[in-house]
């Protein structure tokens, strides 16, 4: 069975217009349509100056994070028929910088991740670049972090964060949940390099505690459940 739905887009240029707009298109649909598929049969069909990021189309690399609905989604994960409305309206991601349309200015926020230095961290260096065996792990060990190496940095989580972006400062709920997967790692030696930021006035103390970034994670994550972690270790 097919049917039509009103497709509401955000629409703006900030090099070209003052202030943003709302265009709407009558997209056909059925019960397995997502968002993205919509949004692309516009681009297709339509409107070809219509600008949004996406990638792999199966919720594996978080290029398509928007506001559905008013609420952080995945374009390509979100089924319309699920949204129970006629009406979709999409917007750009809250507190990230429009760079036109639904394409958000995302360099802070890989900044922040990068910041926590995602990635192990070995006290003998020397060994860690040329290493002599594995680093072997138990099957309890990996279940310590397997759930935080899940994230797709989308930015859902941190889109949805009361306090992100205010004062440009709180790393997010994002970073610091990828800080905590690799403090929470066996095989890392890193607390002691990663504890300053932490416990910074931009680090996990920042956080109060809304639960926003796990109720928006598509990949359940659980970034507050994280930060609590972290906040656990540092004290």
């Amino acid at each position: 069975m097919k049917w039509e739905i009103t497709l509401r887009v955000f629409r703006f240029d900030p090099e070209r217009e003052r202030k943003p707009k709302f265009a709407e298109y009558e997209v056909p649909v059925d019960e397995y349509t997502r968002v993205l598929e919509a949004l692309l049969w516009v681009k297709e069909n339509i409107d070809p100056s219509l600008n949004l990021r996406y990638s792999c189309r199966m919720a594996m690399c978080g290029s398509c994070g928007m506001l559905i609905n008013n609420k952080p989604r995945l374009a390509c994960k979100t089924i319309i028929k699920t949204l129970k409305t006629d009406v979709v309206e999409v917007k750009p991601l809250p507190k990230f910088k429009v760079i036109r349309d639904l394409v958000v200015e995302m360099d802070d926020f890989f900044d922040k991740h990068r910041s926590v230095k995602p990635y192990l961290i070995r006290r003998n260096v020397q060994e860690q670049e040329n290493p002599t065996g594995f680093y072997f792990q138990t099957s309890e060990e990996v279940r310590r972090y397997i759930q935080f190496a899940y994230c797709i940095m989308c930015g859902l989580c941190s889109s949805s964060c009361p306090i992100f972006r205010s004062g440009g400062r709180y790393l997010g709920p994002q970073a610091l949940a990828q800080a905590f997967r690799y403090l929470a790692d066996s095989r890392d030696e890193g607390f002691d390099v990663r504890e300053k930021i932490l416990n910074s006035d931009k680090g996990v103390w920042r956080c109060h505690f809304a639960g926003e970034c796990s109720e928006a994670c598509p990949k359940g994550v659980e970034p507050a459940e994280a930060i609590q972690r972290l906040r656990r270790k540092l004290l």
